[in-house]
């Protein structure tokens, strides 16, 4: 019941608030759905404490019956790959409630949203079952679209639509591989049991791990199936982008590792040099795109493209130590996006601007945004991969535990890497050093009643977010083991059963 409790405590609190009574304010509605989110945290935390780090298989299971002839079962179950993805789920949806402000039009239903998407995650992350996962999956698509196209940016409908036709193609091809499964096999069985050679020939396997490629290919999202992703970004409000970028971006390499992996390893032993491939083609193509952005968030999107290879490079070398830098990658990448999206976020309200063509000097001590200036700097120090700092373990666990099987693919990789130094460095540099100025040009005298910028301070309702994702950042990067003591044994066991059989 233990698990269970990360879903009912969210789907109550859904319930709650589109069914309390009269009509509350924004501000009401914004506490409830705190408290809400400060209960789900607080069950991961005891599911955590429930975890035996030593047990390889799941753990905590649940199981009951539910429409054996169609193969669906409720069934959960945790291991170390699903419980760092919980944590951070909780973990970032509060965050995501606790910065949401200026929400006048329909508060009762965005916050709704906001909490339906969180347990829809909580249920992807813990099911056990292929259809019971598809169905949690597709439930946070219409209300990730409702918080793009009504509470989003001036281009929101188009910038929801093309997320609404992306989302849908990557569930209809899961749909379509998980269902092809049970056709060429003859069973309704929809448990995750390793699909072999003995139940179906390797044809069969590449064509239907393949739809499950392009469909989890599309969600996390790779090169070239990245389109929707910086419009989404661009257009939706600082909390949802914390959201998507944080949470929801792992549903896809959580997907690959768990389904694609795990359930075809022998097909995915045969694709393996081309995933690798495809992972420094995304890893090399994030980057430079970044580099050619002048707006700060669509330049942070880009980012995720790129970081969000590294998962499919470690995944494709199969490794006990690639295996445990993609979970380090999923979550540091977590923590850092959403640092960063809440920066820019900030910076974008105080400005009214996020060109990089326009923003000088907000790192001035007096009249700038000094604060969130230097938590910026810890944020891209972090994503470029310094030591001290979580995206360098991350990094360092995949390149390392990739390099033997790949080494071509991985150097590229690490080509990638530097160039987010690049990409960062000129952010930094163009929008928090020099001359506090707003303008297009210092230069131009038509400008000049505009250098004497004086920036309203930042609220504590922003900053004590942001330093809690720092605090994250460095903990991590300082406490590895604090990680992966949680899921070594668990994704040591995924390897070798995978390579056992490939």
């Amino acid at each position: 019941m233990l698990l269970s409790s990360l879903l009912l405590i969210p789907f109550l609190g859904t319930a709650a608030l589109l069914l309390w009574p009269g009509k509350p304010a924004p501000g009401q509605m914004r506490l409830i759905t705190i408290v809400i989110l400060v209960l789900q945290l607080l069950a991961s935390l005891l599911v955590t404490l429930r975890f035996d780090p030593a047990q390889a298989g799941m753990q905590l299971q649940e199981f009951h019956v539910w429409l054996p002839g169609i193969g669906l079962d409720y069934a959960l179950g945790v291991d170390g790959l699903s419980l760092p993805l919980v944590l951070i789920n909780a973990a970032l949806t509060l965050v995501s409630a606790v910065i949401t402000r200026d929400i006048d039009k329909r508060p009762r239903i965005y916050f709704a949203m906001l909490v339906l998407i969180s347990g829809a995650v909580n249920g992807a992350f813990l099911a056990e079952n292929l259809l019971l996962f598809f169905l949690f999956y597709e439930l946070e698509l219409i209300p990730l679209w409702l918080l793009i196209s009504v509470w989003g940016g001036a281009n929101k409908a188009y910038a929801a639509t093309k997320f609404l036709i992306f989302t849908a193609i990557s569930g209809m091809l899961i749909l379509g591989a998980f269902l092809g499964l049970a056709l060429l096999t003859g069973s309704v069985d929809f448990s995750l049991t390793p699909v072999l050679s003995d139940r179906l020939a390797m044809g069969g396997q590449i064509v239907l791990l393949g739809a499950l490629l392009v469909g989890f290919g599309i969600k996390i999202p790779l090169v070239p199936l990245h389109n929707w992703l910086p419009d989404a970004h661009t257009q939706a409000s600082t909390p949802v982008s914390v959201l998507l970028a944080g949470v929801l971006l792992k549903l896809g390499t959580y997907g690959l590792l768990r389904f694609g992996l795990q359930l075809f390893p022998e097909a995915w032993a045969k694709l393996a040099p081309g995933l690798a491939i495809w992972a420094a083609i995304s890893v090399l193509y994030g980057s430079l795109a970044a580099i050619a952005q002048t707006d700060m968030k669509r330049m942070v999107a880009f980012s995720s493209v790129g970081h969000m290879g590294y998962v499919l490079l470690a995944a494709a070398a199969n490794t006990p130590v690639s295996l445990l830098g993609a979970v380090f990658q999923m979550v540091s990448h977590g923590l850092i996006s959403a640092l960063l999206f809440l920066l820019v976020g900030i910076v974008y309200r105080k400005t009214g601007t996020r060109d990089l063509k326009v923003l000088h000097g907000l790192l001035n001590p007096e009249k700038g945004l000094p604060l969130t200036g230097s938590m910026m700097i810890v944020a891209v120090m972090a994503s470029a991969g310094l030591p001290g700092m979580a995206g360098f373990i991350s990094e360092f666990l995949v390149f390392r535990g990739s390099i033997a099987q790949f080494p071509v693919a991985t150097l590229l990789s690490m080509v990638g890497s530097g160039l987010t130094a690049v990409y960062f460095l000129l952010l930094v540099n163009r929008a928090f050093f020099g001359r506090l100025s707003i303008t297009p040009s210092s230069d131009d005298p038509r400008n000049d009643a505009r250098l004497d910028v004086q920036l309203a301070v930042v609220s504590p309702r922003e900053t004590i977010p942001a330093m809690a994702l720092v605090a994250g950042v460095v903990g991590l990067g300082l406490l590895p083991m604090s990680l992966s003591r949680l899921s070594d044994a668990s994704l040591t066991a995924m390897a070798l059963q995978a390579m056992g059989v490939s």
